[in-house]
């Protein structure tokens, strides 16, 4: 998803003076998709109605994997000069935390007419991130552009079933949020693959230069 980027550190060179010793950052990438996938994964099963109770497991993942670990992985793209990738991941890291407060702190207090909206409101904002973030991933690769795309349709149909209180748009959005899922942990397992074996094993189909 990011191509590498040197960073520079202090250290200790020849002679015994202090010079400035380039240091390589690992990929972050593959660790921010895999906490996007995994949290995706599990809410995605409860809102296609396959395992109800996966919601709970979302709620954990949304604190330490697809928050945490996302919003580190955003960090460091901002090491490797990825505008992309730290955005990306930076937001995403945001928005499972984001999901977290909304659902334990600020729902429980909402009216039933307010929730709907609240809801809708939250999940409309990030369709419309994620469907221009999907227009940067045009330069990134085939396997990012399909999590992007099949995102932004799992934001939408999410969106719509949040302000009409449908459970029908719901548990479609349920369904695509898995094949996101899936597409997400396509792209970690390969950038992990093709990183430890230094060629590219598994195929992503790079679109940028």
């Amino acid at each position: 998803m990011s191509s590498d980027s040197p960073i520079v550190a202090s250290g200790e060179q020849g002679g015994g003076g202090n010079a400035p010793v380039l240091a390589r950052c690992a990929d972050p990438a593959p660790l921010g998709l895999a906490g996007f996938a995994m949290t995706t994964f599990a809410l995605s099963v409860s809102n296609a109605k396959v395992w109800g109770p996966g919601a709970s497991a979302a709620l954990a993942l949304a604190i330490a994997y697809g928050g945490l670990a996302q919003l580190l992985a955003g960090m460091w793209e901002f090491v490797r000069k990825n505008t992309f990738g730290a955005t990306a991941f930076s937001s995403f890291g945001a928005f499972w935390i984001a999901y977290y407060v909304l659902v334990k702190f600020i729902a429980p207090g909402l009216s039933s007419s307010e929730l709907p909206v609240t809801v809708g409101v939250f999940l409309l904002g990030w369709t419309i991130f994620t469907f221009y973030m999907t227009i940067a991933s045009l330069r990134v690769s085939g396997a990012v552009l399909t999590v992007f795309v099949l995102l932004t349709i799992t934001f939408l149909l999410l969106t719509v079933g949040a302000f009409q209180s449908a459970d029908g748009w719901t548990k479609a959005g349920g369904w695509v949020g898995i094949a996101t899922a899936a597409a997400a942990w396509y792209a970690s397992f390969a950038g992990v693959v093709n990183e430890t074996f230094k060629k590219a094993v598994v195929p992503v189909m790079p679109l940028g230069r």
